[in-house]
């Protein structure tokens, strides 16, 4: 039986070819044509490389998107230290992170079609934790600030990823995933386990985040009305 093209050989190319070139080639096409432009083909076409070889570096197309999400992620580059205390810390960190989005705005739909975070996403939320509890806030507060901020820690506005404790989870096994997760990522390792139905701050109660988003939105208001007032 003859082989298709695709199963041919790999190319000459192929032997250049690495995961970070294909997710960077993906990254520039995505940023000229859009998410509906990019195909395995046309990738390969981009990188004068017969399509299959790809999929040595690639299992398929949502390991391409997922991979090259998580390096615009990676990209986003922490404030300076401006002195100005935590608020404004974490105020420039969150800019920089929507002027990521905006440079690659393909990013936030492949964001909306992903329940569980990238690597770089993970520890880009642990940053934020990190300024967040570094600037005196308790861990509730810190948890509640996740919410009430939702995507726009990663540069827009929708709500990002559902931190709710599987109870189905043996609690043998996820102690041993907070604790293989406390040397890369050790606030969001504090905040998993406190949120859990064993740990100190209970289970995730949406009505309760709601409310307190809706207050602090309200308090805020009346703080800017009255200083308008004088």
């Amino acid at each position: 039986m003859p082989r298709r093209p695709d199963d041919a050989r790999p190319s000459r190319g192929t032997a250049r070819l690495s995961r970070d070139a294909i997710v960077e080639a993906g990254i520039v096409l995505a940023d000229r044509d859009g998410l509906d432009g990019l195909s395995m083909r046309r990738l390969a076409q981009e990188l004068g490389v017969n399509p299959m070889s790809i999929y040595h570096h690639l299992r398929d197309k949502d390991a391409l998107l997922d991979a090259m999400l998580n390096a615009v992620v990676a990209r986003i580059e922490p404030p300076r230290d401006s002195g100005g205390g935590w608020a404004v810390e974490l105020h420039s960190l969150l800019m920089a992170a929507r002027g990521a989005m905006l440079a690659h705005p393909w990013a936030v739909r492949v964001l909306q079609q992903r329940d569980v975070p990238t690597p770089a996403a993970l520890q880009h939320v642990d940053r934020v934790l990190g300024i967040l509890r570094g600037g005196g806030c308790s861990l509730a507060l810190s948890h509640h600030a996740l919410h009430l901020l939702g995507s726009r820690i990663l540069g827009f506005s929708q709500d990002l990823f559902d931190d709710a404790p599987d109870t189905r989870a043996d609690p043998a096994t996820v102690a041993a995933q907070l604790e293989a997760m406390a040397g890369p990522l050790p606030h969001v390792a504090e905040l998993a386990g406190a949120v859990s139905h064993q740990g100190g701050l209970g289970g995730c109660d949406d009505d309760a985040e709601f409310a307190f988003a809706l207050d602090l939105l309200l308090e805020g208001l009346e703080r800017r009305r009255l200083a308008e007032a004088g």
